[in-house]
């Protein structure tokens, strides 16, 4: 989905504030650092290389909103509603995304250490282009989830609830909780890569 046009847009200096109310603002370069947005609602607005270290949009509402090459060590954005929401090129530590709601959210470029998205609902998810070290959906409830041309260390599907989700087009290195696993679809090279994951669960012995 496009960034919002710049041309459209308010520039604002900051700061953020915890249930702050941000409408078709342009936040460009800006040191939000530890900032706390707990609460605060986004809407039609592009984040465009801003320091977001440690910055808190836990229980934050994101509608409309482009985040574009950001950067952070840890980002927390728990509990939170994304809708319509980009993340473009942005290089992340750690994203803790856990027991929120994604729906029609894109992941693009970019490298994210860690994103945990423990028990939240995905809706219309693309990962595209991306490097994820440890990808944690344990727990999730998936629906129309797609990873395209991703690399990913490790994928935690442990008591995931999944429905047309299709993990072709990611190179997968390892994986938690094959059972988590039904409702997705595998290219015959992963099938052939997770052989030994699978043996395990089914306790199948390999001789």
């Amino acid at each position: 989905m496009p960034a919002p046009r710049t041309d459209l847009l308010e520039p604002y200096p900051g700061p953020v504030e915890p249930e702050g109310d941000y409408d078709r603002l342009l936040l460009d370069g800006l040191d939000l650092a530890g900032a706390d947005a707990e609460s605060a609602r986004f809407i039609e607005c592009l984040l465009r290389g801003c320091d977001l270290d440690g910055a808190e949009l836990d229980h934050a509402h994101l509608v409309d909103t482009t985040l574009a090459e950001c950067r952070a060590g840890m980002l927390r954005a728990r509990s939170g509603t994304w809708r319509d929401v980009t993340l473009e090129g942005c290089r992340l530590g750690a994203l803790e995304a856990f027991g929120g709601s994604w729906d029609r959210v894109v992941v693009e470029g970019g490298k994210i250490d860690y994103l945990n998205l423990r028990d939240a609902r995905l809706q219309d998810v693309r990962l595209v282009g991306c490097t994820i070290g440890d990808l944690d959906l344990a727990g999730v409830r998936a629906a129309r989830v797609r990873l395209e041309d991703c690399r990913v260390g490790r994928l935690d599907v442990t008591r995931a609830q999944l429905k047309d989700v299709d993990l072709r087009g990611a190179d997968l290195r390892g994986i938690d909780g094959t059972a988590g696993l039904k409702g997705a679809t595998i290219s015959q090279a992963q099938l052939v890569d997770l052989a030994g994951a699978l043996a395990a669960h089914l306790g199948v012995v390999v001789r």
